[in-house]
């Protein structure tokens, strides 16, 4: 583990599982444990932001022992996905499937979100057996609902933006909607299924 101080209030700590982290610190933070305002998982990382003492916290957590990635507190999401993306062709070939193959794969596999990011409501979600190259420009728009492969992620767009992930098909699930408690579908740590519409 390596921890960095960030500003003069936040720490960021580099850890193999960022998962197992963020649900260990934040049961800290909210048993009242770990003096923290905000604590916020990344791919390879950890934000510990809003840290009243960083000093006292940076040892304690170079002392700590890596927790267990703790079991999926709620049912998966079911997001239903109509598998028409035009990059399906390239996923198979680059994996060495067939796209029924693949379509099998996602359908069969249980996703949990490690982070969110880019977008309101964006989650990268982990579990399938591939990491896709990105596209080698990004596509000037994808639309929201587009389920995309990129690394060992999939993501769906929530809105309509930029994106250079391998499109695999679509979803009308909103996946951000600020009238609802909580605004984003997937939050770090949840677990999701992808079904077929």
């Amino acid at each position: 583990m390596d921890v960095r101080p960030v500003g003069g209030n936040a720490l960021l700590i580099e850890v193999d599982d960022p998962l197992a982290w963020f649900a260990h610190l934040d049961a800290e933070r909210r048993a009242g444990r770990l003096p923290a305002v905000d604590i916020v998982p990344g791919a390879r990382t950890v934000l510990l932001d809003g840290v009243s003492d960083t000093t006292a916290v940076a040892a304690a957590l170079r002392d700590a022992c890596p927790p267990a990635r703790p079991p999926a507190s709620a049912a998966p999401v079911e997001l239903p996905v109509r598998f028409d993306g035009e990059d399906l062709p390239f996923v198979a070939e680059h994996v060495g499937a067939t796209v029924d193959a693949v379509i099998a794969t996602v359908l069969d596999t249980e996703l949990r979100v490690a982070f969110c990011g880019f977008a309101p409501g964006f989650a990268y979600l982990t579990g399938l057996p591939w990491s896709l190259p990105r596209l080698p420009s990004p596509r000037p728009r994808v639309p929201a609902g587009a389920v995309g492969l990129a690394a060992e992620f999939l993501g769906v767009y929530p809105t309509a933006s930029p994106g250079g992930w391998r499109l695999i098909g679509r979803t009308d699930s909103p996946l951000f909607d600020v009238d609802r408690d909580p605004p984003a579908l997937l939050a770090p740590g949840r677990t999701a299924r992808i079904v077929a519409a």
